[in-house]
């Protein structure tokens, strides 16, 4: 049973599937906790089963073996549509390459999850998160006609407009040149104290991994440190 300070803990998790070469191990007995308000950065080499522990983590994938708990739930003993609604309200993705609606503006991809969560105030609150990461002036702004560094700052005021007790980002900053990745750092990390989340990033970059509480190092599926 998870402890009622952790966010997240996972005990003795394995994944594996299935190829035409037989079964592939992606990570082998992982068990690790993250506790509220804690950031935690996952860090690997391409193909070292990162991304993977993330999904789990957050419960879009399931383990093979072992629990997975996230705010005190086992996502092992749920299925998806359970998962789904233990994260409503309750977690915000910020992903690589950005994952906004095409063809949308700025604060019509911040509303949509405020939305889906039935929440009423959904332009004010969405208006209020660009407001926080400095877009308030390209609100009505197709998201395909905004930089990189700004596609990026959308995605991150609609993970954190539900105001989500953890946030999972995946190589936020991958695909920013080394400024604007700065930039983006600094303001996750400022929302992640101004908002009390815990935070929870995969990457390869030095400016988010001299950033977090603690680093996790995983290589060919295997937590080397926790």
């Amino acid at each position: 049973m998870a402890e009622d300070n952790l966010c997240i803990d996972l005990n003795q998790v394995d994944k594996s599937v299935a190829t035409p070469d037989g079964k592939l191990d992606i990570l082998n007995n992982i068990s690790l906790d993250v506790k509220y308000q804690e950031a935690v950065v996952i860090k690997g080499a391409s193909g070292s089963g990162k991304t993977t522990l993330l999904g789990l983590m957050a419960g879009l994938d399931q383990a093979s073996s072992g629990e997975v708990f996230l705010f005190g739930e086992n996502l092992t003993r749920k299925g998806e549509e359970q998962r789904s609604s233990i994260r409503a309200g309750k977690v915000g993705f910020v992903f690589q390459s950005f994952h906004l609606v095409q063809g949308a503006n700025a604060i019509q991809n911040v509303m949509l999850p405020l939305e889906l969560s039935g929440v009423t105030a959904a332009q004010r609150l969405a208006m209020e998160s660009l407001q926080q990461v400095g877009l308030e002036h390209k609100i009505d702004t197709l998201v395909e006609h905004l930089s990189g560094g700004e596609q990026q700052r959308v995605a991150i005021a609609r993970a954190f407009a539900v105001k989500p007790r953890v946030l999972f980002a995946d190589e936020p900053t991958g695909n920013l040149d080394a400024v604007t990745g700065r930039q983006i750092a600094d303001l996750m990390f400022q929302l992640r104290d101004r908002h009390g989340t815990t935070l929870v990033l995969v990457t390869h970059e030095s400016e988010l991994l001299e950033r977090g509480d603690r680093q996790i190092l995983i290589e060919s599926g295997r937590l080397l440190n926790s």
